[in-house]
């Protein structure tokens, strides 16, 4: 059942509510409630939160602004705002579309993550320092060509590269012209995992002046 739709004084306050419990990990007093509305009285407070309630909104016990609780989990993820082009200046975003989770990914049964070293992949934007987050492969039949695979190479230990399969030989190709394409048995190259997710940690950027 969808909760009543609020006034804007409602709205205006149920929003900073999940504000502060994200950020604190719990409910707001009554007089952080006024302070952040711009009131001096507790009463339109109290009438906000009777109707929030009143309305779904929230759980609440009047006179105890320490037991409020939202009827609806509290959004995780980062916020995906909209897209950003390299060129021009486009528009500013207020409200996110949608939220970027990547617990959805990280909590898949079996995922790992691997440290990149080398520049084999730089072409797929995929350069050394950072994460690769895979998925393991069960069946590797099930793999498109041009996936981004991790493998287990005789002599060359473990290689991010693209995956194609040439009937009984398995094509692993590098995204940098400097590196010569990797073909071998098909029954002498495991497939660890498919990649998911990339990482890409920045750190200590000057920035350009």
């Amino acid at each position: 059942m969808q909760p009543t739709p609020l006034t804007v004084a409602q709205q205006e306050l149920y929003d900073w509510i999940v504000r502060f419990l994200t950020d604190h990990g719990h409910a707001p007093s009554i007089r952080q409630m006024m302070e952040a509305m711009g009131l001096r009285s507790p009463a339109p407070i109290q009438s906000r939160l009777h109707y929030l309630r009143k309305k779904g909104w929230i759980r609440w016990q009047p006179g105890r602004a320490r037991t409020l609780q939202l009827n609806s989990a509290l959004p995780t993820g980062v916020p995906v705002l909209g897209t950003v082009f390299a060129g021009g200046l486009v528009e500013t975003f207020l409200d996110a579309a949608d939220r970027l989770d990547p617990e959805t990914i990280l909590k898949e049964k079996d995922v790992f993550a691997l440290t990149v070293r080398g520049d084999s992949m730089i072409g797929a934007h995929i350069t050394s320092g950072d994460v690769v987050v895979m998925r393991p492969v069960d069946d590797i039949r099930s793999l498109p060509d041009g996936a981004i695979v991790s493998a287990m190479v005789p002599g060359e230990g473990t290689t991010l590269k693209f995956f194609y399969e040439d009937g009984p030989t398995i094509r692993l190709e590098p995204a940098n012209p400097a590196y010569e394409p990797i073909v071998l048995p098909a029954d002498q190259v495991v497939i660890q995992g498919r990649l998911v997710a990339v990482w890409r940690q920045i750190q200590g950027f000057p920035g350009r002046r």
